[in-house]
């Protein structure tokens, strides 16, 4: 019986972690936050001084990466080795290198093979900026959030107060315009609404609404 994957892309800010984890919940499906692995790579890159634009030095050591997800408690943990990541791969530092070694190609196929496994063992609800596209292209429901980027901008302001983290909004505008930029203009996989994705906007919804809608969609067999 083939199995119902969900796939949620859109750009950053727009909510796809927060939903796709609701989501999953109320389907008793596994999560998957594909963006947790990006900055896994991200942080390994940085730990050892390589800048995306050196290509063939994170090729050399792309095959030593060892990126594992596992859960724990029903939440999804990261592990780089055998260490466990997931509190480290959230800052500004570490999300701006996501997006950068993600467009080398080579990232994105290692990764992209780890997620389509992933799917096959279980139903997942999988999030990104390509799964609808490249990594699920056969997916049950497939829907894509987007938001105005002042909107994200604010929610991501939020998110870095509650950690205590202060900076300034104009920053962080430019920083989701320049993320969204280099997402939808890499040459591998570029961020994009698949032709059957549902689009959901968020910008003026709850989170209970996006989820409420999303859950619509899926009872209603797509």
């Amino acid at each position: 019986m083939k199995l119902k994957n969900i796939a949620i892309d859109g750009p950053a800010g727009a909510g796809k972690s927060t939903i796709a984890r609701r989501v999953a919940a109320e389907l008793n499906l596994i999560y998957v936050d594909t963006g947790a692995m990006y900055r896994a790579i991200a942080l390994y890159m940085i730990r050892q001084n390589i800048r995306p634009e050196e290509t063939a030095k994170v090729e050399s050591v792309l095959p030593d990466v060892q990126v594992r997800i596992a859960y724990q408690d029903g939440e999804q943990q990261v592990f780089l080795g055998e260490e466990n990541v997931s509190g480290l791969i959230r800052t500004p530092e570490i999300s701006a290198g996501a997006s950068a070694f993600a467009t080398i190609g080579s990232v994105r196929r290692k990764l992209v093979a780890m997620q389509q496994e992933l799917a096959k063992e279980t139903a997942v609800v999988m999030d990104g900026r390509d799964i609808g596209t490249t990594v699920l292209p056969d997916a049950y429901l497939k829907v894509y959030l987007t938001a105005s980027v002042e909107v994200r901008a604010k929610r991501r302001m939020a998110e870095l107060a509650a950690k205590g983290q202060e900076v300034d909004l104009h920053a962080v505008e430019e920083d989701i315009r320049a993320r969204d930029y280099q997402d939808m203009h890499r040459e591998e996989s570029p961020l994009r609404k698949a032709d059957d994705a549902h689009e959901v906007d968020t910008s003026d919804l709850s989170i209970e609404e996006v989820t409420e809608a999303i859950l619509a969609l899926y009872q209603e067999g797509n």
